[in-house]
């Protein structure tokens, strides 16, 4: 095992998604070495994506208060997975979701030059995401709905799977890195939809980084770190309700210059509190031995 080598050895999540932590006791108890645990979801509770499946009982959830407990200290996306991992270890350090906003998540690198020509027609609604949180976006089809009946517009979706509805103003783009940011760069302004429960809460807000790093507004279900990121009516907007979402949404449709100066703020914000130069000396500090 390469891990003797090692003085210090960082784990992300888990080293084997089922079962006992084996080879996480392994590393802490027969090794002896340091171990900084590392994770940025609720990963001690079901996810609703695979409740009640084989997959879901194998995980063997209670393993991360285990790893907890044998690591010298522990790194947690936000607040709330910290008060977590703080029941069983008193070394906690709150390492947010940060974003490249130099050489990635840069609008100036990917923007298109002013003098080539321009054959957008409509306002583009953008969400980005795996095929396990596409569950969320399905909350706000009849807002969709009735969002078309008042609007023209296209709702870019950008994921390794299709959603499951089809609507009139859905637009399909197969998730690739090499044109991750090219196709979210489209977007006028991105959305993130949550439902309000525990493995919610555990969201360290990637999809509004994006977007705002990208100078797009946010719209966002306000739940967890979400309300920490978007500054509602600054930034972007704290969407609730049905309701809600459609104002929110057909307010940034037709008020083109709003979402513009929303953007650039919500790009100052992540460069200054989720960059990775804001926040390289904090990560580096889960290094610093005694």
């Amino acid at each position: 095992m390469q891990a003797a080598n090692y003085d210090i050895i960082f784990i992300h999540r888990e080293l084997t998604p089922a079962g006992f932590p084996f080879f996480e006791w392994f590393i802490s108890k027969v090794l002896k070495k340091t171990v900084i645990y590392d994770f940025d979801d609720a990963i001690w509770l079901e996810d609703p994506d695979e409740k009640g499946s084989v997959q879901a009982k194998l995980k063997w959830k209670s393993k991360v208060a285990s790893i907890c407990k044998w690591s010298y200290k522990v790194s947690a996306g936000n607040k709330y997975l910290a008060d977590y991992a703080r029941q069983f270890n008193d070394n906690v350090i709150i390492n947010p979701t940060t974003i490249d906003t130099e050489y990635l998540h840069n609008p100036e690198v990917f923007r298109i030059p002013e003098s080539a020509p321009l054959n957008k027609k409509e306002i583009c609604i953008g969400w980005t995401g795996s095929h396990s949180t596409l569950q969320y976006l399905n909350t706000l089809v009849p807002v969709f709905k009735k969002l078309e009946k008042k609007h023209k517009f296209k709702l870019r979706v950008i994921s390794n799977q299709k959603p499951g509805f089809e609507l009139e103003s859905t637009e399909f783009i197969h998730w690739q890195k090499e044109t991750e940011i090219k196709d979210l760069m489209a977007i006028d302004f991105g959305i993130m939809p949550l439902t309000n429960d525990p493995w919610s809460k555990g969201k360290c807000g990637f999809k509004a980084l994006q977007y705002m790093a990208l100078e797009k507004p946010a719209l966002v279900s306000p739940v967890g770190v979400n309300t920490k990121i978007v500054e509602h009516g600054i930034t972007g907007y704290h969407c609730n309700t049905e309701e809600e979402w459609l104002n929110h949404l057909s307010f940034l449709i037709t008020n083109p210059d709003k979402c513009r100066e929303m953007g650039k703020k919500g790009r100052m914000f992540v460069r200054k509190y989720y960059s990775m130069e804001s926040n390289t000396s904090n990560f580096l500090s889960l290094f610093n031995l005694p």
